[in-house]
Formats: structure tokens, C-alpha cells, sequence
């Protein structure tokens, strides 16, 4: 699906829900299933504008989906940047910031992405005791969509970024 052609789909609480094509948002909002928010601009039927945000009518309840603790999903999550010194490269290496070793587990809340540079300098130690302080302590992303909202929000939608937890404009 081209990244012009997609719509963010709000629960009725506005909270993210979905991304689907322009056609089946249209389809939703003409069966009186969603309403527009979001407009392009561009009119496709009698002043109706291709819708960029929908929102349900009635509310929907999303089963908890956890997002699986991989490399591309915790690079992501950091930013594609060294949470040590805040360097982005294509070189980065995976760092637990209580150190296994030292009974540090492979949790969201526990590793970060780091640079070659910063992993060797704080090698086996805490960030404290290697004297290194972390740009963003670690969590656990926010939701299913999470990832591939705010890449859409960052680089096609800037409208969709007023929709997303802890996204700016």
C-alpha cells in the first residue's frame, strides 16, 4: 500500500487503531461506520475529501498485543541513535544496562541501543558506575501500532502526530 494512500483509523476514544487504504475509509465513513477527521484535500466524490484520519462511531476494544523485544523494534524504539552519546549510525549494538552478568534480563526496560564507542567504554558495569548517563531511560513501546504509526506520522502524515502518545508535532 503506497504511504500516500493510507489512512490512520481512530477508535471513537481517538486513540490509534488501524491504518487502511483511502477506499476503505471511504467505505466506512458512507456507511456512517466512522466519520472524517483528516482530510487531503483532494476531492474524489461531490465535496467529499480523501480522508487521511477516520474515527470510529463506536467504540472497539483492542486485545493487549505485546511488541516483540527484537533488534529492528529496540533500534527503533531509540531512534536509530546511541542512547549513551546520541551518535545515529548504522553500526549499533545492542547494550543492557543492568549487565546480564549481573542479573540484567532481556526486557524493553533494560537495553538500549548503543554505539561500538559507548558499549566498549561502559563495558560490564552500570551507566553510574562507568560514569555514562542514558538520553532516555528504556520502556516498553506504547502500543501494537506504535512503530509503524509514528514512522508513517514522522515521514508522510505530520497531521497523524496530534493522534499519537508521546509524539510532537
Amino acid at each position: 500500500m503506497s504511504e500516500s494512500k493510507k489512512v490512520l483509523v481512530l477508535n471513537a476514544s481517538y486513540e490509534p487503531l488501524n491504518i487502511c487504504n483511502w477506499k476503505r475509509a471511504v467505505i466506512l465513513v458512507f456507511k456512517g461506520k466512522a466519520e472524517q477527521v483528516e482530510h487531503n484535500g483532494k476531492v474524489i466524490y461531490a465535496n467529499f475529501n480523501i480522508p487521511t484520519v477516520i474515527r470510529l462511531r463506536k467504540y472497539i476494544k483492542i486485545p493487549y498485543k505485546e511488541i516483540p523485544l527484537t533488534r529492528k523494534n529496540l533500534i527503533y524504539r531509540d531512534h536509530f541513535s546511541c542512547q549513551y552519546c546520541g551518535v545515529k549510525t548504522n553500526d549499533l549494538t545492542i547494550d543492557h544496562v543492568i549487565p546480564k552478568s549481573r542479573g540484567g534480563t532481556d526486557s524493553w526496560e533494560n537495553v538500549v541501543a548503543s554505539c561500538q564507542k559507548c558499549n566498549v567504554k561502559k563495558g560490564n558495569r552500570t551507566p553510574k558506575e562507568s560514569n555514562m548517563h542514558l538520553l532516555r531511560h528504556p520502556r516498553v513501546p506504547l502500543g501494537h501500532l506504535y512503530f509503524e504509526v509514528t514512522r508513517l506520522a514522522a515521514s508522510y502524515f505530520p497531521n497523524w502526530q496530534k493522534y499519537i502518545i508521546g509524539m510532537s508535532a
